[in-house]
């Protein structure tokens, strides 16, 4: 059997941006200090006059890029998570949010699997940070053809959008040709009538991988890829929770305010049933290669697999 192609989606993040690039001239894209990383360099060495580089000033980069987009440019700000939400967190509300700017975050190194950068860089705040801001789409990709279709649909997109991508290489599940992304529609990726597994990021992977070992119990799980936190689709989460019952939800961020959270707020209001939210408990992250990390935080698919079974 072959193995199976792994990339990182914040690869997919540069390669679509120079991709778009083409297409588009009004297309800028800002860093800060970052290129490297998030992949943004692909972008700069291709058209070089359209990339600036803000400097260790990310409060400064969203200025600019709400200034960009108020003369009709689309800019697209890129950093680290932690510092996209967190450090620029005002600027994006005030800046960006408040005037409704189209201005879209690329978040690159969310979560714990940034690994040995440790726990204040491992950002499990963001969803819950960005969903508050009144008009702000949140957006999360499975893999590397979702992470490509996400940030053409982000550029289409007139408002604010705050897409997180990851650092570590994760399975490329979405290699068919039925694929289909639609901002703020979540895809069924596997039936089942006993519970719904609800996923984004790199746990949808892992929760496909649950889902095979739960029904060797006689589990059949229905699995759901919520790739848009917000909007989020609350008619197929609705349709999904009175067909199986119960409900678990599985992300790499805190399970207080983000998939977990909106998901909760969604069924408590339209389909009261039993939830468990799986991601990290309130807690920081630590410093550890990020596939030991997401082991001990019972994100792989052995960890999924055994809390879902316990919660059914």
């Amino acid at each position: 059997m072959s193995e199976v192609k792994k990339i990182a989606t914040r690869a997919s993040y540069g390669a679509a941006l120079v991709e778009l690039g083409k297409e588009h001239e009004g297309l800028v894209v800002l860093d800060a200090d970052l290129a490297a990383a998030t992949q943004t360099g692909m972008f700069k060495k291709e058209f070089p006059e359209r990339h600036i580089d803000c400097g260790i000033a990310e409060c400064n980069m969203v200025g600019i890029a709400a200034g960009l987009a108020a003369t009709g440019k689309v800019p697209f700000a890129s950093t680290f998570a932690m510092f996209a939400a967190g450090r620029a967190y005002e600027q994006i509300r005030n800046s960006v949010g408040y005037p409704h700017l189209n201005v879209k975050i690329g978040a690159t190194h969310g979560g714990i699997s940034v690994g040995e950068d440790g726990a204040t860089h491992q950002c499990c705040e963001d969803f819950a940070l960005m969903r508050v801001v009144p008009g702000m789409v949140v957006m999360s990709p499975a893999d590397d053809i979702e992470a490509k279709a996400m940030v053409k649909a982000a550029y289409e997109y007139e408002g604010p959008v705050y897409m997180r991508f990851g650092r570590l290489a994760v399975p490329v599940i979405n290699d068919n040709p039925d694929y289909k992304f639609e901002m703020g529609k979540g895809i069924v990726l596997r039936e089942g009538k006993d519970v719904t597994i609800v996923a984004n990021g790199l746990c949808v992977a892992a929760s496909l991988e649950a889902a095979e070992k739960l029904a060797a119990d006689g589990i059949e799980a229905k699995v759901i890829n919520i790739h848009t936190i917000k909007p989020l689709d609350e008619d197929l989460i609705v349709a999904a929770a009175k067909e199986t019952g119960k409900v678990v939800t599985v992300e790499e961020h805190s399970i207080i305010g983000g998939l977990g959270g909106a998901v909760c707020e969604c069924l408590a209001e339209k389909a009261p049933v039993p939830v468990k939210r799986i991601g990290v408990n309130d807690r920081f992250g630590e410093s550890g290669p990020a596939v030991a990390l997401l082991e001990k935080y019972g994100l792989d698919g052995e960890g999924i697999y055994k809390q879902v079974k316990e919660f059914v």
